[in-house]
């Protein structure tokens, strides 16, 4: 019988769900702030999951985030795993997704453009 591929998918979205959940409510550290989880990967044995976040700010917000996080990891698992009753739940590892400023860098970068084209008209 083929292992379903779709578990792991559904096992990261309900750990984003829960870990979203207790990072808002439940983690009391400063240092990790406003941060919006954008994905969680599990591995297929789910000894790991990769957690990505996002936050406002400059690196230093960023590296005291992630320090937070890093240092809450343990409380995260523990919590997490007893709301899901997982047999194996695996060990957190939070990285910063820098997907979403990349994008608003590149929207500035085209808007610039744009704005730079309507001041040349071409000779078309």
């Amino acid at each position: 019988m083929p292992k379903d591929a779709s578990r792991p998918r559904r096992v990261a979205e309900q750990i984003q769900r829960e870990l979203a959940e207790l990072i808002q409510l439940e983690v009391k550290d400063p240092r990790v702030g406003m941060v919006t989880l954008t994905g969680v990967e599990v591995s297929a044995d789910y000894a790991h999951a990769k957690v990505y976040f996002s936050l406002l700010g400059d690196q230093a917000r960023v590296d005291a985030a992630l320090k937070g996080l890093s240092s809450a990891a343990g409380f995260l698992r523990s919590q997490v795993a007893h709301r899901m009753k997982l047999r194996v739940m695996p060990m957190l590892h939070f990285i910063h997704d820098i997907s979403l400023e990349q994008g608003a860098r590149l929207d500035k970068l085209i808007a610039d453009a744009v704005a730079e084209d309507a001041r040349h008209p071409s000779d078309d």
